[in-house]
């Protein structure tokens, strides 16, 4: 089987998974988003994130990460589900991602099945799967392999189905066909994300200060209290941040997924703050097993819990428990 052949098997076998995009990359440094990346952290926005600081160049150049790396097969995978938050004070929002299953699981399990379908021909293949968390630059491999373009809000945007995607890397020894034909920018003069992000945490088009988004705020965050100015404009949400995806005049292409495990499970979508507040650490274990909310850990969801109940306004007339009448 030659190299044309072989791409189009692993093609086939990747969509007979459920994968709705796959692209090929060679494996090379990606030296112009290394340099991004550096001067991205030399702004200090990757706020207390500091193991984005360690080996940057290990992120832009799969062969440092696996040195028998020639290729990079880089797959998306839809997890849109066509879901509201309610409107109340009570309850916090939850970012769509995280309504179902960990995707880090469902995406590795994919990914090594796809693994297990090239051995099938190619028995002697080395790999690495990625999936986030490895030091890879995602988004950027992405773009390598012609998926789609970065927005102006830092998110992935392919023309098909938007940016609601997963993305994941299979790094391999395998010589493949490269998608040397990439995406170009259609975000255009429009400037709809970075006009409504709620604390302006997009600071100028494709560049995102940390310590002004809700995401990084509500998730990676670890000190004991909310910022101020993060607490004045969190607008329910309780982990995560969907609003400059929301308003994305590209998501109009959105459909909802045909992965089951990316639906909401009872209760993620927006949970009661008063359940947050009471939660302990086996029922905080029992409702978020395999989810991604467990990123947060039961005391950063506390404080983001907290964060939202300072700000519901109590009807005229009513006063809190503990006041003197």
């Amino acid at each position: 089987m030659d190299k044309i052949e072989l791409t189009n098997f692993i093609r086939k076998i990747a969509v007979d998974l459920g994968f709705d995009k796959i692209g090929f990359a060679r494996a090379e440094a990606l030296t112009a988003q290394n340099e991004l990346l550096i001067r991205w952290l030399d702004r200090g926005f990757h706020g207390e994130m500091r193991w984005m600081e360690r080996e940057p160049e290990k992120r832009s150049d799969p062969r440092i990460l696996f040195p028998p790396a020639r290729s990079v097969i880089v797959v998306a995978r839809n997890y849109f589900t066509p879901h509201e938050h309610p409107e109340s004070a009570e309850m916090g929002k939850i970012s769509r991602y995280a309504w179902g299953d960990d995707y880090h699981d469902v995406m590795k399990g994919l990914l090594f099945r796809l693994v297990d379908e090239i051995k099938t021909i190619k028995p002697e293949m080395e790999s690495k799967v990625c999936v986030d968390t490895a030091p890879i630059m995602d988004k950027a491999w992405a773009v390598q392999a012609g998926l789609g373009w970065i927005g102006k809000h830092s998110n992935l945007i392919t023309k098909d189905i938007g940016s609601w995607v997963f993305l994941g890397e299979i790094l391999t020894d395998l010589e493949l066909v490269y998608d040397v034909d990439k995406i170009e920018d259609h975000c255009g003069t429009c400037t709809k994300c970075l006009d409504a992000c709620p604390t302006g945490a997009i600071v100028e088009p494709y560049v995102v200060d940390s310590n002004r988004c809700i995401s990084y705020a509500t998730i990676e965050l670890r000190s004991e209290e909310m910022p101020q100015e993060i607490t004045e404009n969190l607008d329910g949400w309780l982990y995560g941040c969907d609003v400059c995806q929301d308003v994305c005049p590209w998501n109009r292409f959105e459909e909802p997924t045909s992965e089951t495990r990316f639906e909401p499970r009872p209760g993620l979508v927006a949970p009661e703050l008063e359940e947050i507040d009471r939660m302990t650490a086996e029922s905080y274990a029992e409702k978020f097993r395999r989810s991604a909310v467990k990123r947060t850990k039961l005391t950063g969801l506390k404080r983001n819990a907290r964060a939202l109940k300072s700000k519901i306004k109590l009807p005229a007339g009513l006063f809190p428990a503990n006041d003197k009448k």
